[in-house]
């Protein structure tokens, strides 16, 4: 299906109440609605993120996770995280759910951001091909340095980067909430 304009308004537990643009999900407090965050590690291990383009009107400039939008009405949550990924990073690379996360978070006087993200892991090794009116620039970091960089520099990561990497305890593999990054190969096909 093609997808819309509108997003999917929810209610706490989810389900759905309208659709609204873009725009208005996003004004003063933000109305609750669906997203997904992608995250997509290496073999090493390391973590693509991205930096938001400038053009965008929430966070511009700041570091965030692989890639990250919402799904349309009428539109498959995992089917346009795989559409999104493409887009942004220019590659495609099997996903796995792995759960989800209501957040709200304010940007300055006039927006907000209130979802409940649906967060899909994946493994790629090959060229990145950013899409430039997005992505500003992409690296690929170790979770360590990543801890380290939140810690020095928590203003310039995305506010729902550090939400979800809290959530699902990326930092510390052995505790199994869902998101294991032993990053064997079993874990993220």
């Amino acid at each position: 299906m093609i997808k819309s304009n509108l997003l999917i308004i929810v209610n706490e537990d989810d389900e759905i109440l309208d659709h609204k643009s873009k725009a208005e999900c996003h004004r003063s407090e933000g109305l609750l609605h669906r997203a997904f965050s992608v995250f997509i590690f290496n073999d090493k291990g390391e973590l693509l993120l991205q930096r938001r383009s400038q053009k965008k009107q929430l966070w511009p400039g700041v570091w965030s996770n692989t890639c990250c939008s919402h799904p349309g009405k009428g539109e498959l949550i995992k089917a346009a995280a795989e559409k999104r990924l493409k887009t942004e990073m220019g590659f495609s690379c099997p996903l796995k759910f792995v759960g989800k996360l209501q957040y709200q978070a304010d940007y300055e006087s006039f927006a907000a951001e209130n979802e409940i993200t649906y967060v899909f892991i994946g493994r790629y090794d090959g060229q990145v091909k950013p899409n430039t009116k997005e992505v500003s620039e992409i690296k690929w970091l170790g979770l360590k340095k990543l801890k380290q960089e939140l810690k020095d520099n928590l203003h310039q990561y995305s506010p729902w980067l550090k939400k979800i990497i809290k959530k699902f305890s990326i930092f510390n593999p052995s505790i199994n909430s869902g998101l294991t990054l032993s990053l064997s190969k079993d874990n993220l096909q």
